[in-house]
């Protein structure tokens, strides 16, 4: 008798119920929420840390597809664009039939250097401007990727002429390869009423521009392409295959469309000058 009753009234009986109370559930949630203010954070660098990685890889594999070609054509590397000044229909990325047409990316120089024949996209996806009118996709097919074309695509560093733009630079006229810029992150931005917006771009411009392969400080900037779009940082391919990081340098320029550069995360790193584009 003595058992049953000391059960049956213990407050913390089988048929009792115990609820949270508005303090604690408003506690718990506070929790929760401080929890997520951390961790989200983390979460997002780690996502864009990953998204540089591939990007980087992918940009890897453009440079051994480069180095790949040059190994099997007398150490010449593949030409970046070689009627860019009459038809605009041969990029480094792919062929195409007329200026209205997408690039055909099988029928590129570096196609049979890449698994699958394709230029792989960047993962950090940009918001490019696509359709008509030409002039908005004259480059789409890069992956949102460029070609150092002023010293190695061409031999426009000699002279700015469609033939020049026919022969590159061979691979033993690099004196440091691993100083010498192939591949980057790029993008070129222009105005829309006023509104800046992408193009993809499939070449990176040095600094300045070069004539008779000096380079010419007195004319100005050129305007520039390496776009830093991974937590204000670029992937760099270097001609001997490593990728690098490398953080935007202070710019405040405005390209030959009216844009403020800088605020479109366009420009370079240091030193800005040619040296890193340079066969030197």
């Amino acid at each position: 008798m003595f058992n049953r009753i000391s059960w049956e009234g213990n407050p913390m009986s089988a048929g009792s119920k115990k609820a949270f109370t508005l303090v604690e559930l408003l506690v718990v949630i506070a929790v929760i929420a401080l929890l997520m203010g951390i961790l989200m954070p983390a979460l997002t660098a780690a996502r864009a840390q990953g998204r540089q990685i591939v990007c980087g890889s992918n940009i890897r594999q453009l440079v051994l597809a480069n180095i790949g070609y040059a190994g099997e054509n007398d150490g010449s590397y593949a030409p970046a664009a070689l009627d860019i000044f009459s038809a605009n229909k041969h990029r480094w990325h792919g062929v195409r039939d007329d200026i209205n047409s997408p690039f055909d990316p099988a029928r590129g120089p570096l196609a049979a250097y890449l698994g699958d024949g394709r230029v792989k996209k960047c993962p950090r996806k940009v918001n490019f401007r696509q359709g008509e009118p030409w002039d908005w996709d004259f480059e789409d097919g890069g992956g949102g990727y460029g070609y150092n074309m002023t010293y190695i695509g061409s031999r426009i560093w000699q002279n700015y002429s469609s033939g020049n733009c026919r022969i590159t630079a061979k691979d033993f006229e690099l004196r440091h390869p691993a100083r010498t810029l192939m591949f980057a992150d790029a993008a070129m931005a222009k105005l829309d009423n006023g509104r800046p917006y992408y193009l993809e771009y499939s070449f990176v411009e040095p600094p300045y521009f070069v004539v008779n392969g000096n380079p010419v400080a007195s004319w100005g900037y050129a305007s520039p392409s390496i776009h830093f779009r991974h937590r204000n940082r670029a992937n760099i391919g270097w001609v001997d295959g490593h990728i690098s990081s490398e953080k935007m340098a202070p710019f405040e320029g405005v390209n030959v469309y009216g844009v403020k550069s800088s605020d479109m995360m366009l420009g370079w790193f240091e030193p800005i000058d040619n040296s890193p584009f340079d066969l030197k």
